[in-house]
């Protein structure tokens, strides 16, 4: 099976511009941003959706970066809103959890 483009950018074989990483997550910037800080914060091991998840600690660290990358993005004060869509009702287009952080303006309200 064909790695996906997660698994790809994980694994270094595509450009993107990395803001953070360590052993377990990875984090970059959004190629089609909604907001003016839109980054992406990923997994480098491969879990296809929200559902597939096992080990909830991975889950801990993504929140944990999001909450750092708020801070040197400085928009914590502000505010922003970390989002995670699971499944193709749910708007997942890429099936490979990820958890979007955007902030940088004043966001609608959801529903």
């Amino acid at each position: 099976m064909e790695p996906c483009i997660f698994c790809k950018i994980a694994q270094h074989q595509l450009a993107t511009d990395v803001l953070y990483e360590d052993q377990n997550i990875l984090a970059f910037k959004d190629i089609a941003p909604k907001a003016p800080v839109h980054l992406l914060i990923i997994p480098k091991k491969h879990i296809a959706t929200l559902n597939e998840v096992q080990d909830f600690h991975i889950m801990a660290q993504m929140m944990a970066t999001a909450v750092q990358l708020a801070k040197q993005q400085q928009i914590a004060a502000s505010g922003y809103r970390l989002l995670m869509n699971c499944n193709q009702q749910a708007g997942q287009e890429v099936f490979h959890i990820h958890l979007h952080l955007l902030g940088g303006k004043k966001l609608g309200s959801i529903g």
